[in-house]
């Protein structure tokens, strides 16, 4: 068998740098979180091919003493801890003294540093570890790091790094992460002799999030803050107008390190679940500030991931502040139509009179759309209310399928507009809007009256019902757009968990019992959670085997408790966060509540959409479904007389 012997250094240095140094992303991170560290107030970033083979950090912080300089690339030197008991009170982004050395071992360095008090700085070369020059040279206060040749000497490696354009995203993606993380540090990148990004340094976070991320993402914020002991926030959350389709807009620092958590993120999603659709996520920028105490940062080499000595507490206190902070906004998506192309708009003008005259050219798109209704390209062109189309429309309520047909929602007073209404009518607005600059579209902020106060619900104007789903509703200027199908959802999940909390609810006896067949996971979750079940008005019991008989139901759920709605409740309970409430047991039952909810293509009364939308409009959170679908949404007046060409 082979021999046990003991590697040499050489060796020893490279295998730990490939626990620290991944790729060219992984050199920035270091030599940029040393440039804060070093108390720099201004860091510039250059790379080039990716930064494969130039990497240049330059920064203005308080330089490495000349005896220092050679000593800082010797594994596990550092001036951030001192001893073992360090490792619970660290605060700087980095402490293990493995950068530098890491570095070293696979890239040809050169350091030109300066402390404040010097005369001269020094210069110092270490190719592959082993140290090249020493010597004086003049020099601004602060430190120089350059790396050429990344992975020179370990060629395999190198094979497996991206392309120069790959490896040159993961650097900005990285640079732009630690900006965010840094407001009062400014922070320059150039890649490839470009100018990427440059932040001003003046603490002001908005400011760097618009940088970063644009001005739909900088117009669409609330602020967060709140502090507790030993644990504070601060920053911005996205409005769910703004969600993504993946986590990559979640963003989130502990003492200004960027870290990734499943707990933090956990706490976000579950905050934002009642706003948002199944597999959207919000986007979050927030800063926790937590006594290191309480932290263990010392889990993994890049020291990306970290654990918390109270976990529950944290997540609590993330989980509420985001709640509260989106609770205090009307969250209610403002719709913008997009303006038709030029060509579809000339294409669809009357040509000239005449007997052989040719349609005009169509959009492809259009000529579909014609296929679908079947009309014909000189069909497109007749008046829309004549003949037979006359009988297929449906104008402020009133139905004419031949001729008879007549639906009035005021109060026995005619059409809708007429007389009073089931609501007072605000008066219209007597003057035009002023034409004002193209905007994106926001999620609105109601400063002069939000629809969802009680005081504002005189106002409310209702308009009818539109395609037997959506209610109209005019209020302020905007036209409310609201999705029966979405609100009921939305009221009898408030109402179940409401009943559930208060312990009003009763039980019904299922016969024959449903059965249910569990594996081992779903067992051990529903053995935990029995007393939940059986509190609220749940008769489960062992049916033998793997298999569970559930024999009675709360009393509100008796029409609607199928086995696939009970497997889906159980399989919900899959949790990687305790819980030591019946909390998540009343979400997922509320949740099953929804399916009774009335359907869109269902014919409602005035009266009973009055009575929905009034008791929509007494949630804490009307804004979306349980499903995180949205009850409402709204166009500006300014938006339709735009297109009507009121306003040019």
């Amino acid at each position: 068998m082979p021999h046990i012997t003991v590697l040499d250094k050489n060796t020893i240095d490279k295998i730990a740098a490939g626990e620290v140094i991944e790729r060219p992303a992984s050199v920035v991170k270091e030599l940029l979180e040393n440039a804060i560290d070093a108390r720099a107030s201004a860091v510039t970033v250059e790379i080039r091919d990716g930064g494969t083979s130039f990497i240049r950090v330059t920064d203005n912080g308080c330089g490495i003493p000349k005896e220092e300089v050679a000593l800082a690339f010797l594994r596990h030197s550092t001036s951030k801890i001192q001893s073992v008991e360090d490792l619970f009170t660290v605060s700087s982004l980095g402490f293990r003294g493995e950068a530098l050395s890491s570095i070293a071992a696979v890239s040809q360095v050169e350091v030109i540093t300066k402390t404040s008090g010097s005369l001269t700085g020094t210069r110092y070369q270490i190719e592959g570890g082993t140290e090249k020059t020493l010597e004086e040279v003049g020099a601004p206060d602060g430190t120089t790091f350059i790396a050429r040749n990344l992975f020179f000497n370990t060629p395999v490696r190198k094979k497996f790094l991206k392309t120069a354009q790959t490896e040159g995203a993961h650097v900005a993606d990285l640079v732009e992460k630690i900006a965010l993380s840094h407001p009062e540090v400014s922070i320059r990148f150039i890649q490839n002799n470009q100018n990427k990004l440059h932040t001003s340094g003046n603490h002001n976070l908005k400011d760097i999030i618009y940088t970063v991320f644009g001005r739909e993402i900088a117009s669409n914020l609330l602020s967060v803050e709140a502090a507790g002991e030993a644990v504070s926030i601060r920053g911005f959350i996205g409005k769910p107008v703004i969600a993504r389709s993946n986590r990559n807009y979640e963003n989130y620092y502990i003492n200004g390190r960027y870290i990734k958590s499943g707990i933090i993120a956990k706490a976000i999603e579950e905050a934002y679940r009642p706003y948002m659709m199944l597999h959207k996520y919000p986007f979050t920028l927030l800063h926790f500030s937590i006594e290191p105490e309480f932290l263990d940062v010392n889990v993994h080499p890049t020291k990306m991931e970290l654990r918390f000595r109270d976990g529950e507490r944290i997540y609590q206190m993330i989980l509420s502040s985001i709640q509260a902070a989106l609770s205090q906004k009307e969250l209610i998506p403002e719709v913008e139509l997009a303006e038709k192309e030029r060509k579809l708009a000339e294409a669809g003008k009357r040509l000239p009179s005449s007997d052989q005259r040719k349609p005009a050219a169509l959009e492809p798109f259009e000529v579909n759309r014609m296929k679908q209704l079947h009309i014909t390209p000189l069909e497109r062109d007749k008046p829309a209310l004549t003949g037979d189309c006359k009988s297929r429309h449906t104008l402020f309520g009133k139905t004419s399928a031949a001729g008879t047909a007549e639906r009035s929602f005021a109060s026995g007073q005619g059409g809708i507009g007429e007389g009073p209404g089931l609501y007072a009518g605000k008066k219209a607005y007597e003057e035009p809007l002023q034409a004002k600059e193209e905007s994106i579209p926001e999620q609105l902020d109601l400063f002069n009256g939000r629809l969802l106060e009680p005081e504002s619900r005189k106002r409310h104007k209702l308009i009818g019902q539109l395609f037997d789903t959506y209610w109209l509703v005019e209020f302020d200027g905007h036209l409310y757009i609201i999705d029966q199908h979405a609100a009921h959802e939305k009221v009898l999940y408030e109402k179940t968990m409401d009943s559930l909390k208060s312990r009003e609810y009763t039980s019904q006896a299922v016969n024959p019992p449903i059965i249910l067949t569990l594996n081992t996971n779903e067992e051990l979750l529903l053995t935990k959670h029995m007393e939940y079940f059986t509190k609220i008005g749940f008769e489960i019991e062992p049916f033998g085997g793997k298999e569970y008989a559930v024999r009675g139901v709360p009393g509100n759920l008796f029409s609607i408790a199928k086995k696939e709605l009970l497997m889906e409740m159980i399989d919900g309970l899959s949790d990687d966060i305790s819980v030591s409430s019946p909390d998540i047991i009343y979400e997922k039952i509320a949740s099953m509540s929804c399916k009774a909810a009335v359907k869109g293509n269902h014919q409602m009364s005035a009266a009973e959409a009055n009575e929905l939308i009034e008791r929509l409009l007494t949630l804490e959170n009307p804004y979306a479904c349980p499903h995180g679908r949205p009850t409402i949404i709204s166009m500006s007046k300014y938006e339709l007389e735009k297109k009507f060409k009121r306003i040019v």
